[in-house]
C-alpha cells in the first residue's frame, strides 16, 4: 500500500498505472484536469483536497432558485421579464424607488435553463481557481461586490428592463484573478499554468463579443469586470500575515460598501426615465 502525497489516502498501486508518479490514479487525472483548464496546481507532497466548497455552494444556490421558479410555473427555456422580476430581477422602477435587495436577489435568477446552465460552467471554472488561489473570504467579497456593482450599472444603464444572472459577478472574478495574478498576490507554493492569463483574457474578450447581441446587458459585465479589476488589486496577498490579511480586508469591505453605497446613489439620481416614471406614477395617485 501507499500513501498518496495529494490527497493522503492509501492506495494499492494497479499494473496500469504510471510507475513514475507517486499520487493515486484519481489525484493524477485531477491535478492532469487542473493543468489543461490553467487551474494552479500544488506541487508534489502538498496534501490538497478536491472539494470546492463555496463555488460548489453558489452553484447549488443558483439552482435551487432556478428550481423554485420553475415548480411554482416560470418557463423551463424562456421566462418572461415579470415571471424574473416577481422573483427578484434587477428592474429600474422597482430597484431604484425602494426595492435595493434586488441588486442581491438579481444574481441568482436566470432566464431559462440555457442561460443557468452557461453561466454555471464558467462559474465552476472560475470559481474553483478563485477558490484555490485566493482563500474563502476573499473569494466570497470578491464575487457579492463584483455582482452587486455589475447589477448597479445594469439598472443605470437600461433602467427599464429586467436585468438578471450570475454573469456580472463571474466577470467580477475573471477581473480578481487577471489582478491577482498579475500583481503576483498568489499562494507561493502554487504553480500558476502560463495559459492561465491568456485562458482569462479569452474568456473576457468572448464574452464581451458575446453579450453585444440583442437581449444580454453587457453594462452588467462590463461593471462586473471593472470592480473585479479593483478588488483584486487591492485584495491582500497569499503572503500576507493573518493580522495584515484581516486588516487589509476590512479595508476592501470598507471601501467596497462605500463604492456600492455611492454608485448606487448616482444611478438614481442620474436615471431620467425613472425619474420621469416616479414623477408620473404621483402625479396619476394624486
Amino acid at each position: 500500500m501507499q500513501r498518496c502525497p495529494q490527497c493522503g489516502r492509501e492506495f494499492e498501486r494497479d499494473f496500469g498505472d504510471s510507475p513514475h508518479s507517486p499520487n493515486c490514479p484519481e489525484c493524477d487525472e485531477r491535478l492532469a484536469q487542473m493543468a489543461r483548464e490553467g487551474i494552479p496546481t500544488p506541487p508534489q507532497g502538498t496534501i490538497v483536497t478536491s472539494s470546492f466548497p463555496i463555488t460548489t455552494a453558489l452553484i447549488g444556490l443558483n439552482l435551487l432558485v432556478f428550481l423554485i421558479m420553475v415548480l411554482r410555473g416560470v418557463s423551463f427555456l424562456s421566462p418572461s421579464p415579470q415571471q424574473a422580476i416577481a422573483f427578484g430581477a434587477d428592474f429600474g422602477p422597482l430597484t431604484l424607488n425602494g426595492q435595493w435587495w434586488r441588486l442581491l436577489t438579481s444574481m441568482f435568477v436566470h432566464f431559462g435553463i440555457v442561460h443557468i446552465g452557461l453561466n454555471m460552467w464558467c462559474l465552476w471554472n472560475l470559481g474553483r481557481a478563485a477558490e484555490q488561489l485566493m482563500g474563502r473570504v476573499s473569494y466570497l467579497l470578491s464575487y457579492f461586490v463584483s455582482g452587486i456593482f455589475s447589477s448597479i450599472a445594469s439598472v443605470y444603464w437600461h433602467p427599464m428592463g429586467a436585468s438578471a444572472g450570475a454573469s456580472g459577478a463571474i466577470f467580477g472574478m475573471a477581473g480578481v484573478l487577471v489582478a491577482y495574478v498579475k500583481l503576483k498576490k498568489t499562494p507561493s507554493h502554487l504553480t500558476i499554468n502560463s495559459k492561465m492569463l491568456g485562458s482569462l483574457g479569452t474568456f473576457i474578450a468572448y464574452n464581451l463579443a458575446f453579450g453585444a447581441l440583442p437581449g444580454i446587458s453587457n453594462a452588467a459585465h462590463i461593471g462586473g469586470l471593472v470592480m473585479g479589476l479593483a478588488v483584486g488589486a487591492v485584495l491582500p496577498a497569499a503572503s500576507a500575515s493573518e493580522s495584515s490579511r484581516r486588516t487589509r480586508l476590512t479595508l476592501v469591505a470598507i471601501f467596497s460598501a462605500v463604492a456600492l453605497v455611492g454608485s448606487a446613489v448616482a444611478a438614481k439620481k442620474l436615471t431620467p426615465e425613472v425619474t420621469a416614471l416616479e414623477s408620473a406614477q404621483h402625479s396619476q395617485a394624486e
